[in-house]
């Protein structure tokens, strides 16, 4: 099962974001979000981490 964590307004920090994570070890997927039809870089998405690794998501961006 996939949690959403954050959202980001395009898709540029939403890919920022995914590196991020995945760099600390934590699988992640990012989907522009449902609203949207259109799958383009200016519409907002979502970014998921499995449920099994949120604490470890919770920890990371609290060092932030």
């Amino acid at each position: 099962m996939w949690v959403q964590v954050k959202s980001a307004p395009n898709l540029m920090l939403a890919e920022m974001w995914k590196e991020f994570f995945e760099g600390e070890g934590i699988p992640t997927r990012i989907l522009p979000d449902a609203e949207k039809l259109e799958i383009k870089e200016n519409v907002p998405y979502k970014i998921y981490v499995s449920r099994e690794r949120i604490h470890v998501v919770e920890e990371v961006l609290r060092k932030l």
